[in-house]
């Protein structure tokens, strides 16, 4: 399905959002029903906005400052090429990989593959029923490899929803075969203690290695004791995945890492890690753990060891994401304020929080520092009945820039420009209006990547996107051709591909 839709530009910055604050701080104390208790991707509970609230809101779409519900507007740089919406896999899509002429979309009921030979005209391969939020998703050779972060009954794809104390119960790392495209084997499937929020694959030789990223441990769980202040590392042999195993819990903050509340007020209390993003090249890794943001060398892949390690006590609450330049001397960390699931992108709440924090590394071997450099946020406030902060992005490679494209939830798709560090600037972007005027209802794009030429964004709601940048700036990446992204395992892109 295509659906093209022409650039309309907002007549001013949304201005009717200086008294969210009431609303955002309901919403950080909803959590989804069978997830982690700690923010980090939560589904949103729709909650009602005031009578008042909803009359702002109607009022900015009459203005033109934001769009109308479910209409899409974008920068003139940007077309949108094709929209593919959920199918039999109904659940919320998540993250995104990419192998070939192959888009993988994981899904909390499962996943989906698309073959995107035809970017205008992505076609559906096979679709996954395989439930357990947040079927964080990535793929290496003939595997593909599935998150589990909600407890459920057994390791099966038949399983249902039970309780964390429950001993038996299961959250872990799957590994499907993907040889045949359009019948993925279910092969292996790994336990991980507080079970597997999101994960990052590291490949070696002849083996895969897993950093199983993970959180919120409960004395009241058998198999998620406090204080788990580090994360799981398994192991899959690739010519014998059924072998896979966990190799070993690698504890990165002997010190127990940010303490939280009431040390630091609003800010998450540090008990393992959201997401690490490893850029093997180099032998790094950048860390977002909740409270803290860390630099590792990864040179043994079973032996992380954290070089750095700061912290952000004003403006972040919770330590999301990671993404790291070229140049591998800056690193892009997120603050999912709200977990996900608030209107941050508004007055009230300001270009500081909710944002990107660029770090630029500066000395070398272990002396290595994070040095902190800028916030950087979109430019155009959304609506208090948009869940709007900074989410997943990618690298797009042109040398001697550093620009990102990036999802900010119901605040779109946005294109930035880090070059200089101190003054990110917006240079493209592309999103739809509220999913509703009266009431916040979770939604929105959850990753947005470049691969090969094109924008891959999977909304949560309104399915996979596809969009074409032109713009002199990002064209020159269009030369780069990948056989395979993993987007926290970050490539060289001007060294493991052709041009």
């Amino acid at each position: 399905m295509t659906s093209l839709h022409t650039p309309r530009v907002r007549r001013r910055r949304l201005g009717v959002a200086a008294a969210a604050a009431g609303l955002f701080a309901t919403l950080l104390t909803a959590g989804p029903a069978i997830a982690s208790p700690e923010p980090g991707d939560a589904a949103t509970q729709e909650t009602t906005v005031s009578s008042e609230r909803t009359a702002q809101v109607k009022a900015a779409i009459a203005a033109g400052e934001i769009p109308g519900v479910d209409e899409i507007v974008h920068s003139p740089n940007i077309k949108h090429l094709a929209n593919v919406p959920k199918d039999l896999i109904t659940g919320t899509n998540s993250d995104l990989a990419f192998q070939g002429n192959y888009a993988f979309s994981g899904n909390y009921d499962g996943f989906r593959i698309f073959d995107i030979s035809n970017p205008k005209a992505p076609k559906t391969v096979a679709q996954v029923l395989c439930p357990g939020s947040q079927n964080d998703i990535s793929v290496s050779g003939n595997l593909l490899f599935l998150s589990t972060d909600s407890s459920r009954s057994d390791n099966s794809c038949n399983s249902v929803p039970q309780s964390a104390t429950i001993k038996e119960s299961w959250e872990g790392m799957k590994v499907f075969d993907i040889s045949d495209k359009r019948n993925p084997k279910y092969v292996a499937a790994v336990e991980t203690a507080c079970g597997s929020h999101t994960h990052t694959l590291v490949p070696k030789a002849k083996n895969v290695y897993i950093y199983v990223s993970s959180y919120a441990p409960s004395a009241s769980f058998p198999d998620c004791q406090p204080p788990h202040d580090g994360i799981s590392i398994v192991k899959v042999p690739r010519k014998a995945p059924q072998k896979a195993e966990l190799v070993k819990f690698e504890v990165l903050f002997p010190d127990g890492g940010n303490p939280g509340a009431p040390t630091n007020p609003g800010v998450s209390a540090t008990s393992g890690c959201h997401d690490i993003t490893v850029l093997p090249s180099k032998n790094l890794a950048a860390g977002a753990c909740m409270g803290d943001g860390v630099l590792m060398d990864i040179k043994d892949p079973e032996r992380p060891r954290v070089i750095d390690q700061v912290q952000d006590n004003v403006n972040f609450a919770f330590w999301h994401s990671a993404t790291f330049n070229q140049g591998a001397n800056k690193v892009v960390f997120t603050d999912e304020l709200g977990g996900g699931g608030a209107a941050t992108c508004n007055a009230a709440i300001g270009p500081n929080r909710g944002a990107d924090g660029i770090y630029d590394i500066v000395g070398k071997g272990d002396k290595r520092k994070l040095v902190f450099r800028s916030y950087y946020k979109i430019p155009r406030y959304q609506a208090d009945t948009e869940n709007c902060v900074a989410h997943n992005g990618s690298v797009i490679p042109v040398k001697g820039r550093d620009i990102m494209v990036q999802s900010w939830y119901q605040g779109g798709v946005s294109v930035w420009d880090f070059t200089n560090s101190a003054k990110p600037k917006e240079i493209a972007f592309f999103e739809r209006g509220p999913l509703s005027t009266e009431r916040l209802v979770g939604g929105g794009t959850w990753s947005a990547y470049y691969y090969n030429g094109h924008i891959y964004s999977n909304d949560m709601v309104k399915g996979f996107d596809v969009l074409r940048l032109d713009d002199r700036l990002t064209d020159p990446a269009k030369r780069i051709r990948m056989h395979e992204l993993n987007v926290q395992t970050q490539p060289d892109y001007f060294a493991d591909f052709r041009h």
